[in-house]
């Protein structure tokens, strides 16, 4: 359920520019780092080769953070090597490892939507309380939000990124003179302007994602986390903007690039996918972003998580690898240029300690009033996975299906 890869302008920033949007999550326990439990796995005495798969976009945040291991810990590792992989594909493929017994993969970066995928299938290894004396406790070093997010991994996997997401509106200035500031307001504008307006396929976009499952927020909905009693004033209100959508991307990087060339005035979007597409030049800088009244953000996260019949040498590694990721030092790196604004998981991480090109990106193209609306709205995790399941399938029949 990863967004589409986009391209980058020749001379861009490394940036992959893939959605790192979670489509499902985890209904397991929270599970801290507490209690009594076995002693940490011993370190090799020889350096071992660690194989990571992104599956969520997230490695353009970590992979610094990552190398800067590799580089600090030669005794420990002796290559890194790095892939990347939509992450439907993901389970199966580490299913096929485990039966053949040669696992080639020891280390995942990816969102929610692998991550359930991998706990419905007991896939991963159980990193909390299993391995608790290799790991930090969460509860002491997350956001409060993070850490919500992060106890939906029933501890398979440790939360790694984080940010706010949204929905927000992303406008042209020029041809949106007065953005529409209501849910119903909205809808007026969509009539007024059919087919301007647009948001990707829920299932494979962030912003489609939240912005379906902010709306029960916007509308008064009867239960916001239950989409099938819960959302009857939702789909009827999906139903009808439909009336004046054209059709549904496949990705959010279409609708960049779509309010990038004038083909829409308006889209659905995050706080990452509002920053990093201008600093890209995929948007122009002068784009603008609403909220609607009686806004609640809907947050994301990216995990890292391991499968189930890693060498116990190679998963101690891993496990200090994840904890070297965890530090201040090392989460400062995924502010990078606003992908996943703000993105670390971690308390006190000001955007002072990040370097010193993701300060600038982020004070040419962030904005300021994100800093107030992060502070004084609520954050919501995102829909459990059979509910998710539920909801983009019913999106898909009852809305998707109206425009191809």
């Amino acid at each position: 359920m990863t967004d589409d890869q986009r391209t980058r302008k020749p001379g861009a920033s490394r940036r992959q520019f893939v959605e790192g949007g979670a489509a499902v999550l985890a209904t397991l326990p929270a599970l801290g780092a507490t209690g009594a439990f076995a002693q940490a796995l011993a370190l090799p005495k020889s350096p071992v080769a660690i194989s990571v798969i992104d599956v969520g976009g997230a490695l353009a945040l970590l992979q610094k953070p990552l190398e800067n291991y590799r580089d600090a810990k030669k005794n420990l590792v002796s290559r890194m090597t790095f892939t990347k992989a939509p992450a439907p594909e993901l389970p199966g493929k580490i299913k096929a490892m485990q039966e053949a017994g040669r696992v080639d993969i020891d280390l995942i970066i990816g969102g929610l939507d692998a991550l359930s995928a991998g706990i419905e299938q007991k896939l991963w290894e159980p990193l909390l309380p299993a391995h608790a004396a290799s790991l930090p406790d969460p509860t002491k070093i997350l956001l409060k939000a993070a850490l919500d997010m992060h106890n939906l991994g029933g501890g398979q996997g440790m939360c790694v990124v984080y940010y706010p997401s949204g929905p927000l509106l992303e406008y042209m200035p020029a041809k949106v003179k007065t953005p529409p500031t209501t849910v119903e307001e909205l809808l007026t504008w969509t009539k007024q302007n059919p087919n301007r307006f647009l948001y990707a396929r829920p299932a494979n976009s962030g912003p489609g994602r939240t912005f379906i499952m902010g709306l029960p927020y916007l509308l008064g909905d009867k239960d916001p986390k239950d989409p099938v009693n819960g959302w009857d004033k939702t789909w009827a209100y999906l139903k009808e903007l439909g009336q004046n959508i054209e059709y549904y991307p496949t990705g959010t990087g279409a609708t960049m690039k779509e309010l990038g060339d004038g083909s829409r005035d308006m889209i659905v979007s995050t706080t990452g996918w509002d920053i990093n597409p201008r600093a890209l030049g995929i948007v122009p800088k002068e784009a603008k972003i609403q909220t609607l009244k009686g806004f609640h953000w809907v947050s994301d996260a990216q995990y890292m998580f391991v499968p189930k019949g890693v060498s116990s040498e190679k998963l101690a590694v891993i496990l200090d690898l994840i904890s070297h990721t965890l530090t201040p030092a090392q989460q400062a790196f995924t502010y990078d240029e606003g992908y996943f604004y703000p993105g670390p998981a971690v308390k006190d991480v000001p955007l002072s300690m990040a370097p010193e090109s993701s300060q600038k990106a982020i004070a040419e193209y962030g904005r300021p009033e994100y800093a107030d609306l992060i502070a004084n709205n609520p954050i919501e995790t995102p829909l459990t996975p059979d509910k998710m399941v539920v909801a983009f399938r019913r999106w898909d029949e009852e809305v998707g299906t109206k425009r191809k």
